[in-house]
């Protein structure tokens, strides 16, 4: 059966959005690596993933929708999303928009998520 990124994106980020930290750490390949402006670079599984329980300590009502989700490549999907958190340290709403391109291996784990803030 042939990759479908654009599924494999929704499928992750429905992980996301229930704080599913188990669901989340499995899409990953152990050699992944995440980019984002606002956070720089990160590699490996374990720095993504304790990247991500840092950001939902912080954040745990975020609330992100996708507008668009679409096929980059055979292994690729790109993700146009908006979000709304609060800090739990602040108090302090955070409204973000942005896109993203995460790219899969063949057995479905993300090699790659490049995110883009609008």
């Amino acid at each position: 059966m042939p990759l479908d990124p654009v599924a494999l994106t929704i499928r992750y980020h429905a992980a996301i959005n229930a704080l599913d930290f188990a669901v989340i750490a499995d899409f990953f390949a152990e050699d992944a690596t995440y980019s984002s402006g606002g956070i720089g670079g990160l590699n490996g599984r374990a720095d993504i993933m304790a990247a991500f329980r840092r950001y939902f300590t912080e954040y745990p009502d975020q609330i992100a929708e996708d507008s668009i989700v679409e096929p980059v490549s055979a292994i690729a999907a790109r993700s146009v999303w908006h979000l709304t958190a609060t800090s739990t340290l602040t108090g302090n709403g955070v409204q973000r928009q942005g896109e993203e391109i995460i790219t899969f291996r063949e057995d479905g784990r993300i090699m790659s998520v490049d995110v883009t803030d609008r």
